[in-house]
């Protein structure tokens, strides 16, 4: 046995090798550059401790913040027609929908889900930004459409969190029709006298923007997220003006009448239970009072309504 080669050997190699840190410890701010370890930025549900700069999250994390106890079931997508057009660019369509089926686990861009938010049943419809930017195609309208039929069955309210770029270019036509179809179930929604939820995260575009997204009985947004249907630059240069600081922003549509309210993440899902709660709740939360029980008192002092005193009281006319 030699010893030098079994033992000092290792014990050197030990002492001088590289230790190797994983990459994604830490994590730096878009906005304002600061490193963040992954566990106090996950502690924070991925917004910038510094800055308070909101990062965008998966589906999943979304669906988790949201319901109570981070318990939801979920629901499949309906068998759609994958790559009807043949598509082709760079790439061909089917390769691309492997490789995001690949990166993410999920079938498309939107995860159905349905639980409780504060005791409430609630159907979710979540959009996940990384399977393709979020873009909405045919198998988007049909999770659409059946959370809807699921909102309805269940008489719970409907909440769709958007993340998209809009259309998915590589199905022409049939995603375009996906603007009307998603209209019309928000439609079967409202017909149902349920209420219909938007939550705006970053970013809300195109299509997207242009059809269910802007149609919520409430919309809420998370701070900074970009609302809007054509990009900055493509208005600039169509317009030929500087946009205003803020343009299409979620502050910017709330001053303007836009959304109704912007919340930070952290206080996203006790504010959204809270609307539910006074659209779902019927029954008031104080004691009904007769008015026929209310003893009104009128003051002597001041004339009763219709009475109109002679200005010259009891005086004996001459």
């Amino acid at each position: 046995m030699n010893w030098i080669s079994n033992y000092v050997r290792p014990k050197i190699r030990a002492l001088v090798k590289k230790t190797e840190v994983p990459d994604n410890l830490w994590e730096k701010c878009p906005d304002c550059g600061q490193m963040i370890f992954h566990r106090e930025l996950e502690s924070c549900l991925r917004v910038c401790p510094h800055c308070a700069y909101h990062m965008r999250i998966g589906a999943e994390a979304r669906l988790a913040m949201l319901f109570d106890d981070g318990k939801y079931s979920r629901a499949e997508l309906p068998a759609i027609a994958h790559d009807p057009l043949k598509f082709r660019d760079r790439k061909r369509y089917s390769e691309r929908l492997r490789e995001a089926l690949s990166k993410t686990g999920e079938q498309d861009a939107i995860v159905i889900a349905h639980g409780d938010m504060g005791g409430y049943p609630t159907v979710v419809a979540a959009f996940n930004f990384s399977f393709m930017g979020g873009s909405m195609g045919v198998a988007v309208g049909e999770g659409l459409l059946t959370a809807a039929r699921l909102a309805v069955e269940q008489a719970a309210p409907l909440i769709v969190v958007p993340s998209s770029g809009g259309a998915r270019m590589q199905e022409g036509i049939l995603s375009l029709m996906q603007m009307p179809r998603s209209v019309i179930a928000v439609e079967m929604v409202k017909e149902a006298g349920l209420p219909y939820i938007v939550l705006l995260t970053d970013p809300t575009t195109g299509g997207v923007s242009a059809s269910f997204a802007m149609l919520g009985d409430i919309a809420v947004a998370e701070p900074g997220a970009v609302i809007g249907f054509a990009g900055a630059r493509v208005i600039e240069e169509t317009i030929r003006e500087t946009l205003p600081d803020g343009f299409q922003r979620a502050e910017y549509l709330l001053e303007h009448g836009m959304v109704d309210m912007v919340v930070e993440r952290r206080e996203l899902r006790e504010t959204l239970i809270r609307v539910l709660s006074l659209l779902r709740d019927k029954t008031p939360t104080a004691e009904v009072v007769s008015l026929n029980a209310v003893d009104i008192e009128i003051p002597h002092d001041k004339p009763t309504s219709g009475h109109h005193p002679d200005p010259g009281g009891d005086a004996e006319t001459e």
